[in-house]
């Protein structure tokens, strides 16, 4: 399925694929577990211990005004048993290019990105998964359901809305809310969107809790264990 403008930076889609060649000299053997800084853009990296089989990678989206060590404690404290290498980019303005301007920026450094941590370190070939909370949440909808054939899961965290120009394969997608969030009301943003997007096909779990405008354990938990459920299989 694909509709909408020509496929490139300025309508949502990716370019850079995991896998070997992603980038001249990309890693055979495992590099530093950590925390890392990748590029000269502010993008983090969450190296995990090698282990058997490479990590999977999952690209992580801070909100608005956040940084990407914010998006990383998203998920950062159960990375090493879920075997994640997180990647969190850094948005060029305060949030992300399609709320401030139109699609391009950011999502080149995304690419970039993905690019660059690949070189460093093996991860499993093919696809990736994307999450984020709040703006990093509507940023994470809005260019996953545009990259279908390269993003294999979206979890997204409180999202506000979903903007796309292009979407192309169906993804499936992860959505929590609190019902009192104050931020990002859930009645004029999740009860809304998880409609619309199972009316138009998409596989959708959607976790609603008693809070704010947050990500509690349980639902972080529940999310990864998800995750882990949606995956393609390695190449």
């Amino acid at each position: 399925m694909r509709w909408g403008p020509p496929q490139t930076a300025t309508s949502g889609r990716l370019s850079a694929r995991p896998g070997p060649g992603t980038a001249p000299g990309a890693a055979t053997a495992p590099g530093p577990a950590g925390l890392q800084g990748i590029g000269t853009e502010g993008a983090l990296a969450y190296v995990p211990p090698p282990a058997e089989r490479p990590p999977r990678l999952v690209v992580v989206l801070h909100g608005a005004g956040q940084q990407p060590r914010q998006a990383l404690d998203l998920l950062c404290d159960r990375a090493d048993d879920a075997g994640l290498l997180l990647l969190a980019p850094a948005s060029t303005a305060r949030t992300w290019d399609v709320i401030v301007g139109g699609y391009g920026p950011d999502v080149l450094r995304i690419d970039r990105a993905v690019t660059e941590v690949c070189a460093a370190h093996p991860v499993r070939p093919g696809t990736y998964a994307l999450a984020g909370f709040s703006d990093g949440a509507s940023y994470a909808l809005s260019v996953g359901v545009a990259n279908g054939d390269l993003v294999d899961a979206v979890v997204a965290f409180s999202p506000g809305f979903m903007a796309q120009l292009l979407r192309t394969g169906w993804p499936p997608l992860f959505v929590s809310h609190g019902d009192a969030d104050r931020v990002l009301p859930v009645d004029r943003c999740s009860r809304r969107l998880v409609p619309r997007l199972e009316a138009e096909g998409y596989d959708v779990t959607y976790a609603e809790f008693a809070g704010g405008h947050e990500l509690p354990d349980p639902i972080r938990d529940r999310a990864l264990d998800w995750l882990a459920r949606n995956r393609e299989p390695a190449a």
